[in-house]
């Protein structure tokens, strides 16, 4: 009877201690959230608390099984993988505050700066690749603590260490695009290249940043496609950046016209079609001839936006208003193509031919 409530009973206090603790905490939490919500740190860590269960059950048992006397003739196998869950929901704890602080931080960086969109852009770039750093070195230092608690593992540490230079040297030279990769990412991340939201040309291809690793860069399309690019082509061609200072853009419209085309009233119509337009954002508009060719002429209407997806609606509104206008009021301004009259071209066609030597050739012997 005592071989079974014993194990009980040490598993039954690692459960009430590890839900009577995480309850306390948890209340605390909010409290201190309802005391001071100008701050979002204390709800952030709320987000904790699974891992936090985690690490004490996983706590109170590594350090009471022995007592439970269940595990006779396997209480080394039994340590060594409560050790090991102890290491993983530690780092899992890490993780979790880590980002907890890292995300407090930028809302609180975000209120202050709330009317700068693009420095809060580069914010917010550079604090989602510091979460995956501290991501990706917590999850190396766990590993290596795991790999650490076998004794084969230690008794090879100091030749480990001693082929480290050599390792490192051969690591580098077999994973160098990534390694090129990885360090482009912080060159994107606080260089200020580019960041997440930001509205970019590559390759052709006209879209919005949407997610940025230490690996790869993901531009989300205009007509919902995705393209995922390495960061080291940011970093090592040319690319338009449409929003890295100031997102505000210009715009022009071409119209091909007839030389007839009534420019001042054209201006009028364009001035009173932009103020109409919510899209406008009345920094300045103009309409100037730019070119002229024999049959027509190139007139260009210049409009500006607060960004990129409102000139492109703004374009196309002024293209499709001021083309319908015109067709309705000065239809004589649309360019004309001329052509020549088919029965004409039929008729000259089917008149007889004279032989040109039939020209120079006289009456012939024994005419009247």
């Amino acid at each position: 009877m005592e071989d079974i409530l014993r194990p009980l009973a040490v598993v039954g206090a690692a459960v009430l201690i590890t839900l009577v603790a995480g309850w306390a905490a948890d209340r605390a939490l909010r409290r201190l959230d309802a005391r001071h919500p100008e701050t979002p740190l204390w709800d952030l860590l709320r987000r904790a608390r699974r891992p936090l269960r985690v690490v004490l059950c996983v706590a109170i048992l590594r350090g009471g099984y022995e007592s439970a006397q269940v595990t006779r003739g396997h209480e080394t196998v039994v340590g060594q993988v409560l050790t090991l869950l102890l290491i993983g929901a530690c780092a899992w704890l890490a993780i979790r505050v880590a980002a907890a602080l890292v995300e407090s931080g930028y809302a609180r960086y975000a209120a202050g700066v709330a009317r700068d969109p693009a420095r809060l852009r580069r914010v917010r770039t550079q604090v989602t690749l510091i979460q995956r750093i501290v991501t990706a070195a917590v999850s190396v230092v766990a590993v290596a603590a795991m790999l650490l608690t076998f004794p084969a593992m230690r008794a090879a540490g100091t030749s480990l260490l001693a082929s480290a230079g050599l390792l490192g040297i051969v690591a580098g030279i077999a994973a160098q695009s990534t390694l090129g990769n990885l360090f482009a990412g912080l060159q994107i991340a606080f260089g200020d290249m580019v960041r997440i939201g930001d509205t970019v040309v590559v390759g052709g291809e006209w879209g919005t940043v949407e997610e940025i690793t230490l690996t790869y860069l993901v531009v989300a399309t205009w007509d919902e496609r995705r393209i995922t690019m390495p960061v080291s082509y940011f970093t090592g061609r040319p690319f338009e950046n449409w929003s890295r200072g100031d997102p505000r853009m210009t715009g022009t419209v071409f119209l091909h016209l007839d030389h007839s085309a009534p420019l001042d009233l054209m201006r009028e119509h364009l001035e009173e079609l932009l103020r109409g337009c919510a899209e406008w954002d009345g920094r300045a508009w103009s309409l100037a001839v730019t070119d002229t060719t024999p049959t027509t002429i190139q007139v260009r209407a210049l409009v500006t936006a607060k960004d990129a997806s409102d000139i492109w609606t703004l374009r196309c509104l002024v293209r499709e208003r001021m083309v319908e206008w015109l067709r309705r009021e000065h239809p004589y301004a649309l360019p004309r193509v001329p052509v020549a009259d088919a029965a004409v071209r039929d008729r000259r066609r089917k008149r007889p031919q004279t032989p040109p030597e039939a020209e120079d050739i006289g009456p012939g012997p024994g005419s009247s």
